[in-house]
């Protein structure tokens, strides 16, 4: 019943930028932590950036200095600031989010996925 959309995905130029989005909707009562992993083509599903509700943020070491994760509580929307992009960093990006249908009942979601293309 929560929905997490991915927008903001395309294709760049080694070196450009690009912004990633994810709005949460549905019958939330609040979200915890939420994030972005990705999965290139023949790799395994890989953890990228995350953030608490309180703005805590984690980052895997290979985008560490070149994204920027961050949100929006009012809007349950996460954001995922890519610079200095790489073709290494080709892949379909998933936003997740911890969230909370009731006071106690709390659940992991995924978005759909969008994809980045880096282009060397």
């Amino acid at each position: 019943q929560v929905q997490l959309v991915e927008s903001g995905g395309g294709l760049v130029q080694a070196g450009g930028s690009l912004r990633l989005s994810c709005a949460a909707s549905g019958s939330i009562f609040s979200i915890d932590a939420m994030g972005w992993h990705r999965q290139a083509p023949g790799k395994q599903r890989e953890f990228v950036a995350s953030i608490t509700s309180g703005g805590s943020t984690n980052y895997a070491d290979s985008v560490k200095g070149r994204f920027t994760i961050s949100r929006d509580n009012a809007k349950n929307t996460v954001y995922l600031q890519m610079n200095s992009l790489k073709p290494e960093d080709t892949a379909v990006y998933y936003c997740t989010g911890t969230v909370k249908l009731t006071s106690r009942a709390i659940s992991d979601y995924w978005g759909q996925g969008t994809q980045v293309t880096v282009s060397s």
